[in-house]
């Protein structure tokens, strides 16, 4: 569900200082967080994320993958 637009994108003060900056799933990308390495949880570990200029204007957790791959294994006979 949509954050109502009245209320504005969802931003959280960040202290970029921090060498291992922990990014929550639900925060807007802005341009002042551009060029910022962090590691966002993806629910089972966490997963380093690397903020570009085609990512503003989207949420953190659009890129961060909560799903595994899956893989038919096959019988041995």
């Amino acid at each position: 569900m949509k954050r109502s637009n009245w209320k504005g994108p969802f931003l959280k003060k960040l202290d970029l200082s921090k060498k291992l900056l922990l990014l929550p799933r639900n925060t807007q990308i802005t341009s002042q967080i551009v060029g910022v390495i962090g590691t966002v949880y993806s629910g089972k570990t966490f997963v380093k994320l690397s903020i570009i200029d085609e990512m503003i204007g989207h949420k953190i957790g659009e890129f961060i993958s909560t799903r595994e791959k899956f893989s038919l294994k096959k019988n041995k006979k």
